[in-house]
């Protein structure tokens, strides 16, 4: 009785253990197919700006003048440069990067160290502006549609330019992979946040 029951247990353990295995294993394969997908081109990153403490932007905000606006602090720099070690362990060693005119995007874009950064308005934050939203986001959707099959793209914007996109709130740093399908609509493959450490 005793060895039959230790051969059950021992037999449910492998069972457990390979299921999880198995399960492991897929998820990494799905994983990898996002990063394809990015790498062709068939997608894109966006990404919310690194750590700027606060919310909206100080009285006195002026474009161009990043004394007068909320921008990263120590963590957010370091938090941008992880970002970037997160996208070359996955096999994005540069990309065409393009950012909103906004002081803290820009320093994020640029300590990714993925390539030049572009000035894109139409993902400039639209907080204190909502009217301006569904227009921002149509030609977000249109830039997207364009970019598409000619390579890794990489947009560094806001919270509410991502929720509007895509739905989700996104959280400081955070890397959404999106995708516009023929028929016009969008769809997210994946959601990362690049670890302290970062590892393939």
């Amino acid at each position: 009785m005793k060895l039959a029951f230790y051969r059950r247990l021992f037999f449910g353990i492998v069972l457990v253990l390979f299921s999880t295995g198995i399960a492991k294993s897929s998820q990494l394969q799905a994983s990898e197919e996002i990063w394809q997908s990015l790498h062709r081109g068939e997608a894109v990153a966006l990404i919310r700006h690194a750590i700027a403490p606060g919310t909206g932007d100080p009285l006195g905000f002026r474009l161009g003048d990043c004394s007068t606006q909320r921008n990263l602090s120590h963590e957010g720099r370091v938090q941008s440069g992880r970002i970037g070690e997160f996208f070359r362990a996955r096999g994005i060693q540069e990309a065409s990067v393009y950012s909103s005119q906004w002081c803290r995007c820009l320093e994020t874009a640029r300590l990714l160290r993925l390539g030049p950064v572009s000035e894109l308005p139409a993902l400039n934050s639209f907080f204190t502006d909502r009217a301006r939203g569904p227009e921002q986001t149509r030609e977000i959707r249109a830039f997207i549609s364009e970019s598409r099959g000619k390579g890794p793209h990489i947009l560094v914007t806001h919270q509410v330019n991502i929720t509007a996109l895509t739905g989700v709130f996104p959280s400081s740093g955070e890397i959404v992979i999106f995708q516009m399908r023929e028929n016009g609509q969008g769809e997210i493959l994946g959601r990362f946040t690049a670890p302290s450490h970062t590892s393939p």
